[in-house]
């Protein structure tokens, strides 16, 4: 940005000179406004890539980020974030009746309907569909329905148990 307002102010003081009769500094200021649209270019392509990647945060880990992600995130973009995570929210109540269909489940199709888990740290009670509530300590394993715990294997709560 330093070095587009340096080439925008050096282009404007050539351009007033130009308009006095040196026509020498036409070829100079249309290269400078050539370097002015490619770094443009080159920035709006970047903040474009992180805008995808912001998105994509959101389906990798849900509805909260990990610190460590949200340190590396401007205000703006923590806010754009939000703001996605609302719409997207929106539009999941919207289908699916009554309960909406969360799209974040299932990313990939499951081989079995349960799985698995060993809990990495304490979480707390968790309740399945039919009542059951299960405390998740940490180093505690269970045997759970997939779309329930598929979040917090995301979050980092829980681990896959591969046999």
């Amino acid at each position: 940005l330093e070095e587009m307002r340096a080439l925008y102010e050096r282009n404007q003081a050539d351009v007033s000179e130009a308009k006095s009769g040196r026509t020498d500094l036409i070829f100079l200021i249309r290269f400078r406004h050539c370097c002015l649209l490619r770094n443009q270019r080159c920035l709006l392509a970047y903040l474009y890539d992180r805008l995808l990647r912001i998105r994509a945060l959101r389906w990798e880990y849900g509805s909260v980020l990990p610190n460590t992600i949200q340190f590396h995130m401007s205000s703006e973009e923590v806010e754009w974030f939000n703001r996605y995570k609302k719409s997207l929210a929106t539009y999941m109540r919207s289908v699916g009746g009554e309960e909406g269909l969360d799209l974040t489940q299932d990313i990939k199709p499951p081989k079995s309907l349960y799985i698995e888990v060993r809990c990495l740290k304490d979480h707390g009670e968790f309740e399945i569909d039919d009542g059951t509530t299960i405390l998740l300590k940490k180093n505690s394993q269970h045997f759970l329905p997939r779309w329930k715990c598929e979040q917090l294997i995301r979050q980092g709560v829980l681990e896959h148990v591969l046999s």
